[in-house]
């Protein structure tokens, strides 16, 4: 059996991006952490955790992966993580009726936030994962 333990951003300012997505997931920095590698886990030890290692590497659009981030309130979502540095990505083929909008945090690393108002029992799932 696998299971996805920890997703891996490239990052240039480890710091930075420390603080953009702990505060952004509610995650924790997993102690002891390096000057260049850092692992944020859920602070209830469920879901994966999110490593941030400080190794330049060039930038690709659209990127190869992102994540994508369950909300139960997208708005409300959308107006915490755009105080914390995130921006919203334009994007013209989107279709009108999408559940999703499309985010970069400070350094460009793109995400989508989703809207997951109406998925009957997705808290509970996450929850169980």
């Amino acid at each position: 059996m696998l299971i996805v333990g920890s997703i891996v951003l490239r990052v240039d300012d480890l710091d930075a991006e420390i603080s953009f997505w702990t505060a952004a997931l509610d995650y924790e920095v997993r102690e002891p952490r390096d000057d260049d590698f850092a692992v944020l886990r859920a602070r209830d030890r469920r879901g994966p955790n999110l490593s941030l290692d400080a190794v330049a590497a060039p930038r690709s659009l659209p990127p190869r992966i992102h994540l994508d981030l369950y909300a139960e309130d997208q708005a409300a979502e959308l107006a915490r993580l755009t105080r914390l540095g995130a921006r919203e990505v334009p994007w013209d083929k989107r279709p009108a009726d999408a559940d999703y909008v499309i985010m970069e945090d400070p350094e460009g690393h793109r995400f989508c936030v989703i809207d997951a108002a109406d998925w009957e029992g997705w808290n509970e799932r996450l929850r169980t994962r």
